[in-house]
């Protein structure tokens, strides 16, 4: 075994050589053992095949008597019958093969877009990159960490008994399922969970939660940045994908069918695709330096691939509840496709920053015409939003405030 590899195993548990010399990831570490061998377009074809195979298997427990989760929905679908005019029984759940093939309808479109193949992701997995760019990139994504999480309670707070549904009897019971859902993923985000009265944590163990933003603070710890420093203005591209999340997730102007989609849909299928990105290409990057990041420093990232993969299934599953009109599939990609332009601005603004570089814009790549968005609800939305932002929160903050230009490509004649 040659130096480089000893010295880096002797600091990190991130990667083992197996007998023939190939780095091999541990399953603590990815569920991937031989990642580092594969390309981007790779990954990205393994995780979409991957995931319809997570959702095949739900489907299976949805449509067998014997499992709790077909006789608690069976049991709605019952009342719903009763119930003259309820709506609920005529769901994607209960027709047989119409929740499998609304998934992937919406997981090919979702998966298919050009942001999971970033120039950004592509140039970091393959280890392209100096401890200074890793610098920037982990200070300037960590605005993202901590504020995109809010979009879900945002969400959230959409879902209650007086807004208007067609289920009847059930209306409530439906709108305590989605909040459940959306609850366990801020619940993920913030690091707490259920807890009887005898096992309610302390005052000081309710404050001393790990969240996300607490295991990203680790890898700050492995890159030696001080805590003084790891708060830094957001740049343009960052706050921009900020504000929209939160504006799809949280904003009247957008329905609750669209902030379901921006939560699940639009956030959570692609993360631990592109996370694997990041994640792969760190490990990479400190093999080959004998960087000394192990798996604590990069906890947040080894987190999500493993469970925003659940989380996407779930929110997928409540948003067909809200999804009852022949519109709904093109009205959940419109909402995506926001999101997905949102975040591409995000990385090529990251691409700018941490490069010095630059690389094509969304409306330079030849964008599929099914990813145009086709009215102006979020560009109107986001002005609105840039003008009222906290200047000294945001890299130039007061030309932020007045930027007319948006991430978005829209429909011709729109």
């Amino acid at each position: 075994m040659n130096t480089q590899v000893s010295n880096f195993g002797r600091f990190s548990d991130l990667l083992d050589i197996d007998a023939k010399g190939r780095p091999r990831l541990p399953a603590s570490v990815h569920p991937i053992a031989e990642l580092l061998e594969m390309d981007a377009e790779q990954v990205l074809a393994r995780f979409k095949h991957d995931q319809i195979n997570d959702f095949e298997q739900v489907i299976r427990e949805l449509e067998d008597p014997a499992n709790p989760l077909f006789r608690m929905f069976d049991e709605l679908r019952v009342i719903a019958e009763r119930d003259p005019g309820n709506r609920f029984g005529s769901v994607a759940l209960f027709k047989k093969g119409a929740l499998r093939a609304m998934f992937l309808e919406l997981h090919e479109h979702v998966m298919s877009h050009p942001v999971w193949r970033h120039p950004f992701f592509v140039r970091m997995f393959e280890g392209r990159f100096n401890q200074q760019q890793l610098e920037r990139f982990a200070l300037h994504y960590f605005n993202q960490v901590k504020n995109t999480r809010q979009c879900v309670a945002l969400a959230l707070g959409r879902f209650n008994g007086v807004m208007p549904m067609e289920y009847g009897c059930l209306n409530e019971r439906v709108s305590e399922l989605t909040q459940i859902v959306l609850a366990q993923l801020i619940a993920d985000e913030y690091g707490v969970g259920s807890h009887s009265v005898e096992d309610y944590p302390s005052m000081s163990g309710l404050f001393s939660t790990t969240t996300h933003p607490v295991m990203y603070r680790k890898m700050f710890e492995g890159l030696h940045v001080p805590f003084e420093q790891q708060d830094q203005p957001l740049l343009h591209g960052v706050a921009d994908n900020v504000l929209i999340q939160r504006l799809v997730a949280g904003n009247p102007v957008f329905t609750t069918q669209e902030s379901l989609a921006s939560v699940g849909l639009g956030m959570e299928w692609g993360v631990p695709e592109f996370f694997t990105l990041l994640l792969g290409g760190m490990i990479r990057f400190a093999w080959k330096n004998n960087v000394p990041l192990n798996s604590h420093h990069l906890e947040v990232f080894i987190a999500h691939v493993r469970f925003d993969v659940l989380h996407a299934i779930a929110v997928m599953l409540v948003t067909s509840f809200h999804a009852e009109d022949d519109k709904a599939v093109e009205r959940i990609k419109g909402a995506t496709n926001m999101l997905m332009a949102a975040r591409y601005g995000m990385m090529t603004d990251l691409y700018r920053y941490v490069f010095e570089e630059t690389c094509p814009a969304l409306a330079e790549i030849g964008l599929d015409a099914r990813y145009h968005l086709h009215d102006r609800r979020i560009e109107r939305e986001l002005l609105k939003a840039r003008a009222e932002a906290d200047p000294r929160r945001v890299v130039e903050g007061e030309a932020y405030r007045r930027s007319k230009t948006t991430p978005f490509v829209f429909a011709d004649g729109v």
